[in-house]
């Protein structure tokens, strides 16, 4: 026995897409990557793999890699474990209505500061 570690890569690598999601937290103001997310597709297929790591987990599959420490980390950051784009969709168009009572327009700038997520979204429609 050397005491090589195996699984010194794959914590590694756990934390180094936990912090291109934190990343990501910061410049859209929220978790939820799509799997498609065209700058970082890996980083949108990681979000998914948490998010059955953490259904294992509940599940008490011992095969699920996903720790205590994992999903305080991610809740956080407002990780999303159950993402379900139809009440994102309404939860957004209910920000936009916020938004045109406030200003008068639909017109919200890509990175609007106070609430990056609801530019992003208006200008994916």
């Amino acid at each position: 026995k050397i005491g090589f570690e195996w699984e010194c890569r794959k914590i590694q690598s756990w934390e180094r897409s936990y912090a291109e999601l934190m990343n990501f937290v910061q410049e859209f103001g929220h978790a939820r990557v799509s799997k498609r997310f065209p700058p970082n597709t890996s980083i949108g297929r990681w979000v998914l793999t948490q998010r059955g790591r953490y259904k294992k987990y509940l599940n008490g599959d011992p095969s699920s890699k996903m720790t205590e420490n994992r999903i305080q980390l991610l809740n956080e950051i407002g990780f999303e474990w159950e993402y379900v784009h139809r009440q994102t969709w309404e939860r957004s168009y209910d920000e936009l209505v916020n938004y045109v009572k406030e200003v008068g327009h639909a017109r919200v700038p890509q990175r609007f500061p106070q609430n990056q997520s609801l530019g992003h979204w208006v200008d994916n429609q």
